[in-house]
């Protein structure tokens, strides 16, 4: 698909220039021009997701510092329980609570994109017959696969490898704001690489899906639903990242007493006689670097970026069916 740009004729009479991009420059914005929308939708849930995690980063975990700072780990428990809420409509205000939102919102978001690429991607192109008009021109079926394709590729790659990328100094920071338990773990070792080829699979998915099926709300189900699964099967299934079946994290937990020693937390918890006569000033408690990280979260990289490419492979296949049948050659063409 070629796009023109016409110059309005000039006063000496000679007809209008016409301006032909190059095909590959105007598919690429004619499919950012189609889904706009989209692109709109997802730059606004980068940027909120960004920002949350920003103001975590800074002026959102003051509360909960000042209670670490005064009786340690006990103190930030006590505000994570007062602003966690237990209402399915509502979310928490509290820092423990807040904290964890994008990483939620990231696992939502894989099974949105499959259903974008399943529906308005590529089966409702298909079933309107606008793709079939683009092929009669200079786009072939691989191009415009290859740009429907690439264009969200790098669009949530990007995205979603900027919220990873954010989550890290933020975690780092603090980390020993954070209920022990399963959160702390569950978060630490589904947060990663593997957290963007999820929804790179989601992608891949989504458009095979469309390509098979040819019908958008079939499409639509089985993508949402396999991305879904997929994502219950990383929160329940070794070598993916069992909810339970993380290691613990290895914690640092010590107070400092008035001479700068560290001890072992005396467990005050908001009892300041206690606290005074252990000589407790402060707190130091962080988690470390567990060295179960990187083989997980690398096997799990691995697999579903091997899923991926493995549905890229077969939406391509899928596509040689629609390749437009060259006519035989008749006896009188073939004597002339």
């Amino acid at each position: 698909m070629s796009t023109t740009l016409d110059k309005p004729a000039t006063t000496s009479g000679k007809p209008p220039v016409r301006r032909t991009l190059p095909g590959a420059d105007g598919l690429v914005w004619t499919v950012l021009r189609l889904h706009r929308t989209a692109l709109w939708v997802w730059t606004g849930y980068v940027a909120v997701s960004v920002g949350l995690l920003l103001w975590l980063w800074g002026p959102g975990a003051s509360t909960a510092q000042k209670a670490f700072d005064a009786f340690g780990y006990a103190g930030a428990q006590e505000i994570a329980w007062k602003g966690r809420s237990f209402s399915l409509t509502s979310f928490g205000t509290s820092f423990d609570s807040l904290f964890y939102d994008p990483a939620t919102f990231t696992r939502i978001a894989a099974v949105v994109v499959a259903v974008f690429a399943a529906g308005p991607l590529v089966a409702r192109e298909l079933e309107l017959g606008t793709a079939r008009l683009a092929w009669t021109q200079s786009v072939s079926p691989a191009r415009w696969l290859t740009a429907k394709l690439a264009l969200p590729a790098l669009a949530v790659t990007v995205g979603t490898g900027l919220i990873v990328a954010l989550y890290v100094p933020v975690w780092r920071s603090h980390n020993h704001l954070l209920v022990a338990g399963i959160g702390p773990r569950s978060f630490y070792f589904n947060i990663g690489p593997a957290t963007i080829a999820n929804v790179l699979f989601g992608l891949a998915l989504g458009v095979c899906a469309a390509l098979v099926i040819r019908r958008t709300l079939p499409a639509i189900v089985v993508a949402g639903t396999g991305t879904y699964l997929a994502g219950a099967l990383r929160s329940n299934s070794w070598p993916f990242q069992g909810m339970y079946q993380q290691p613990e994290i290895p914690v640092h937990n010590k107070a400092i007493t008035s001479t700068g020693a560290e001890i072992a937390d005396p467990g005050c918890y908001e009892d300041q006689k206690c606290l005074a006569a252990h000589h407790v000033t402060g707190f130091d408690r962080h988690y470390l670097p567990s060295p179960d990280y990187w083989p997980r979260q690398l096997t799990e990289t691995g697999i579903l970026l091997a899923l991926t490419a493995v549905l890229v492979v077969a939406a391509f296949l899928v596509l040689r069916r629609y390749q437009p049948k060259k006519a035989p050659k008749t006896a009188e063409g073939a004597a002339a």
